[in-house]
């Protein structure tokens, strides 16, 4: 069935859409109904359903005489090792590792909080719990200590799961003493900590509440699936915000496992057998989703990557992982292809490896310039397909779903709205604005099982951050708009969209155009303030290897490119060469904690950011061109 045709079987009857993907789960006890909207607009999916996540993710593969196939392969070039891990090895190991927290008193609705690097005991860790129905809690692995004690504090695990280690190209990150020092600073104590030792860096254990990983599954009694609401949260994640209190992003079981099932065939064609790799990190959404469950809900093979883009040991990395297990679909942030190509601008590394059975990359995480698109497609030789969607969503928004048939691509744009989701985009008093316009993109309610319900403990507080500007919509915090053939258009977060004397902007069409310059790798744009203008954009560039071009020819350029392309209204005058750009972990720009350094305000140093060196640069670059680049506050 065509795109067209599935989209609006569902808007014509939604209740017969979702029940009918739900028949490809198995059930303890079925649903008899998809929606239910009795606490609207709390609305909730499957919820007179009992079933098991784990039950789906392996059990049910190798009773279907798939266990000799992979389930998981672990790929670390850090350590220089591959491991595969079949779906009966990871039943046994799934059963015993669960079986021994259950021992140690781990029931349905405890919360498990893990703190993992990317290892196959990560993946394994995940699926224990779910297993119990316990709800798990993964929080970045390295994450600062600071942040880990607030996370303790707001979902009061039973136990933690932690590795000894991390490892990077260039150093080992030592997890156990931020684990140690979280505990001390938090109110809520776990009952115990099970910790991976990695021989790379053993870890002291503290007396009467750690125990080692080895030890703590030797001889444990195997445990069998739990039986859960459909409703029952799956997991807790929470989002990583630069500013307040994190949010906790609660995952229904039910509507997870629909939803995600029914993406992997629809989106992303993917099916028994197949290699799927999403080169991610089990902490972020992106890996709940597509490393562990999607993959393995659907009998796929999921690659567990422990290594960069570039680095380990070149920009080559990504090609030959593919190359080598023979990857169907491929998943990775548009940071992730700019590393690539700054490094290897004349895609020459790509070539060396064989990617015949790839059939797509899959973009998101962030806007994907159309200059990293024309790139990768031209070398990789396979569709690049942008898609959005959100930590809150658990899945695609917006996206071309190649399992209903490819879609004509549109550079710049997500594509269209996945069923489950009636994309609005609306002007500031909540009114729907013409095709082109841009506006501040919303979905009306009900949002599509598998989609957060609530926050973790914060009921008013979900209802006052995504449902109370516009009613009857949830607000998605992004801007953009739609086009005359309906594909849509995710220009910036709401509060990046700038005002220059009275004409609103959207900094990623400014982006878009600097991207497109031959020598800029990768770029930003923020507003600042200007006294006379509200607020002038400010360029940010990064420059490929190799660049023969002056820094101010390079600049003198793209000010030139910004006049052509978009027009005197955006009164792009200034910018700024720097050698790399202030992210998140999971590789979003950190463009408000930019805008307050160079606007003089207060800021705090975000606990997301990959490496704080970085903002002293961007202050530093700042105050050059006369602008305040303030330290912290």
């Amino acid at each position: 069935m065509t795109y067209a045709a599935t989209y609006a079987r569902w808007q014509s009857d939604p209740e017969a859409f979702w029940l009918d993907a739900a028949s490809a789960i198995d059930w303890i006890t079925p649903p008899t109904h998809a929606l239910n909207a009795a606490r609207a607009p709390f609305y909730e999916w499957f919820t007179d359903a009992t079933v098991n996540t784990c039950w789906n993710a392996v059990d049910r593969h190798v009773l279907a005489g798939r266990g000799a196939q992979a389930a998981i392969i672990h790929d670390s070039p850090v350590t220089g090792t591959r491991r595969v891990i079949t779906y009966a090895d990871l039943q046994t190991r799934v059963a015993r590792l669960a079986g021994a927290l259950k021992a140690r008193g781990i029931e349905k609705g405890d919360r498990v909080i893990l703190y993992m690097p990317m290892v196959p005991e990560a993946v394994e860790a995940m699926l224990a719990c779910a297993r119990l129905g316990a709800i798990h809690s993964v929080v970045f692995g390295g994450f600062a200590a600071a942040e880990l004690a607030v996370r303790i504090d707001d979902c009061t695990p039973k136990a933690i799961i932690a590795a000894s280690c991390g490892i990077e190209p260039a150093r080992i990150v030592s997890y156990k003493p931020l684990l140690d020092a979280a505990i001390g600073m938090a109110v809520h104590k776990p009952a115990f900590c099970v910790i991976l030792q990695r021989e790379q860096q053993v870890a002291d254990l503290v007396p009467d509440r750690d125990i080692g990983w080895e030890a703590f599954v030797t001889g444990a009694e195997p445990a069998d699936c739990v039986a859960v609401a459909g409703n029952h949260p799956a997991y807790i994640l929470y989002t990583s915000g630069t500013t307040g209190a994190p949010k906790g992003v609660v995952r229904p079981t039910a509507g997870h496992l629909v939803a995600l099932n029914w993406t992997m065939a629809a989106i992303y064609n993917c099916g028994p057998g197949d290699v799927f790799w999403a080169a991610s990190d089990v902490g972020w959404v992106v890996g709940h989703s597509y490393i562990v469950y999607g993959p393995l809900i659907a009998g796929c093979t999921t690659v567990v990557y422990e290594g960069k883009p570039v680095g380990t040991p070149d920009a080559a990395a990504f090609w030959r992982v593919m190359a080598e297990h023979r990857v169907r679909s491929f998943f990775t942030a548009p940071t992730a292809l700019r590393a690539i190509k700054r490094e290897d601008p004349e895609g020459r590394l790509v070539g060396r490896h064989d990617l015949s059975n790839l059939q797509a990359i899959y973009l998101a995480g962030e806007r994907a310039d159309p200059d990293t698109i024309h790139w990768a497609q031209a070398h990789a030789g396979v569709p690049v397909i942008d898609h959005w969607w959100q930590t809150e969503t658990g899945y695609a928004i917006a996206a071309n779903p190649l399992g209903l048939g490819a879609l004509p691509v549109k550079i710049g744009s997500p594509c269209v709205p996945m069923p489950g989701y009636d994309v609005q985009v609306l002007d500031d008093d909540g009114h729907p604005v013409s095709p082109g316009t841009l506006g501040a993109i919303a979905i009306r309610l009900p949002l599509p099982p598998g989609t957060l319900p609530t926050l973790w403990n914060a009921e008013d507080r979900f209802h006052k951050s995504y449902l109370s500007r516009f009613t009857g919509h949830y607000e998605t915090g992004d801007a953009g708009y739609v086009d005359a053939d309906g594909y849509l258009y995710v220009m910036a977060r709401t509060d990046d969209v700038i005002n220059v004397a009275g004409h609103r902007l959207s900094t990623g069409a400014m982006e878009e155009v600097l991207a497109g310059h031959r020598d800029v790798a990768e770029c930003a744009v923020i507003g600042v303030a200007d006294a006379l203008k509200g607020q002038t954009p400010l360029g940010f560039l990064c420059l490929n290897k190799g660049a023969t071009r002056a820094p101010e020819d390079v600049i003198a350029d793209c000010i030139s490119l910004m006049r052509d392309r978009i027009g005197p209204v955006t009164d792009f005058k200034r910018a700024v060469v720097v050698e790399r750009l202030p992210k998140t972990r999971s590789g979003k720009i950190l463009r408000s904690t930019m805008v307050k350094i160079a606007d003089g305000q207060a800021w705090k140093m975000p606990s997301t950011i990959d490496d704080p060196a970085i903002l002293d640069e961007i202050a530093a670059a700042l105050r050059g061109i006369g602008l305040a680049g303030g330290p912290a506050g």
